[in-house]
C-alpha cells in the first residue's frame, strides 16, 4: 500500500452554510478535480443564497490545532486560502502557512459576499498586503478587490495590467486579475507570471445571476491542479476552463445569487490572448 500517493489539497477559509461558496465550494471543487480535499475552517457564516446573515470567526487556538493535525498525518500538496475574517486571524493564519509544508498558495483576497457583507474587516488588508501576499505563489483578485490591494481604481484592461505588476512587487510568484466586472459582452482576465510573460483569457460573458461562488470554485480549481502536479500555466488555463463551464451549466437552487455548477464539464473556447 503507498501511503499519501493521492493528491492532497487544503482550503483555508470560512464556511458557507449555503454550499455555494467557501469552504463547501472548494470542497466540490477539488472533489470535481480529483483532488483529495480538506480544510482549516478559519470563520463559519449563516449565508444563503440571498446573502449573508451572520459570521462567526473560529478560536485562532483551534486554527493552530487543525493545521497541526493535518500537518501530522497527510501530505498536502496544494493550499488555498479564502475568507480570512480579520487582522488576527490573517496573522494567526500566516503563522501556521510559514510552519507548514502545505505546497504552493493560491490566495482568494476573499472581501466582499455577493450580498455586500464584509468577509473581511478593513484591519487585515495591510496584513494580508505585507505578511500573506508575500507567501502566495498565485493571487486572483477580481477588479474591487485588486482596488483595495493596490490603493488606486482598477476599471480598465490597462489599471488590471499596472495592479498586476504592483502586486508582483509585494512578493507574489504569479498574479492573475479577473475581469469579471469590465462592462464588456466577454469575460477577460489578465494574467502576469513570474517569468515576466502576460496574456488574457477570454471567455463569453454568460448572462445569468447564478454566480455565487465563482472566486472561490475558481481559486479552488487551479489549487487542485497545482496539488496534482499540473503546469502553473496550465492550472491556470483550466480553472478559466472550469468556471466557465460551472456557470454555464447553470443550477436552479435558492432565490438569490445561486451557485455555480461544480459537477460542470470544462469549457473548450477559452481564447487566449498575448
Amino acid at each position: 500500500m503507498t501511503i499519501n500517493s493521492t493528491p492532497q489539497v487544503v482550503t483555508i477559509a470560512g464556511t458557507d452554510s449555503g454550499g455555494g461558496a467557501g469552504v463547501q465550494a472548494d470542497l466540490k471543487t477539488f472533489q470535481a478535480r480529483q483532488a483529495f480535499g480538506m480544510s482549516i475552517i478559519v470563520a463559519l457564516t449563516a449565508q444563503n443564497t440571498l446573502g449573508v446573515q451572520n459570521s462567526l470567526p473560529v478560536p485562532c487556538e483551534f486554527i493552530d490545532d487543525q493545521f497541526n493535525s493535518l500537518a501530522a498525518d497527510f501530505q498536502i500538496k496544494a493550499a488555498k486560502t479564502g475568507m480570512l475574517a480579520d487582522h488576527e486571524h490573517v496573522a494567526c493564519v500566516v503563522e501556521n502557512l510559514k510552519n507548514s509544508n502545505f505546497g504552493p498558495l493560491v490566495v482568494d483576497p476573499v472581501m466582499i459576499a455577493k450580498g455586500g457583507h464584509a468577509l473581511l474587516k478593513e484591519d487585515a488588508i495591510e496584513t494580508i498586503k505585507n505578511e500573506l501576499l508575500p507567501l502566495a505563489f498565485i493571487v486572483t483578485p477580481n477588479l474591487p478587490e485588486a482596488e483595495v490591494l493596490v490603493g488606486y481604481p482598477v476599471t480598465t484592461e490597462k489599471d488590471m495590467k499596472r495592479a498586476a505588476r504592483d502586486l508582483q512587487k509585494l512578493g507574489v510568484n504569479h498574479v492573475i486579475i479577473k475581469g469579471g466586472h469590465l462592462e464588456k459582452n466577454e469575460a477577460k482576465d489578465y494574467i502576469l507570471l513570474e517569468s515576466g510573460e502576460e496574456y488574457w483569457l477570454k471567455t463569453k460573458r454568460v448572462e445569468t445571476i447564478k454566480t455565487h461562488g465563482t472566486g472561490d470554485t475558481f481559486s479552488a480549481c487551479i489549487a487542485a491542479e497545482l496539488a496534482k502536479g499540473t503546469d502553473v500555466k496550465e492550472a491556470i488555463f483550466i480553472g478559466k476552463q472550469f468556471i466557465q463551464g460551472a456557470i454555464s451549466e447553470e443550477l436552479f437552487v435558492g432565490h438569490g445569487h445561486g451557485p455555480t455548477n461544480h459537477w460542470a464539464k470544462l469549457v473548450k473556447d477559452v481564447e487566449v490572448i498575448v
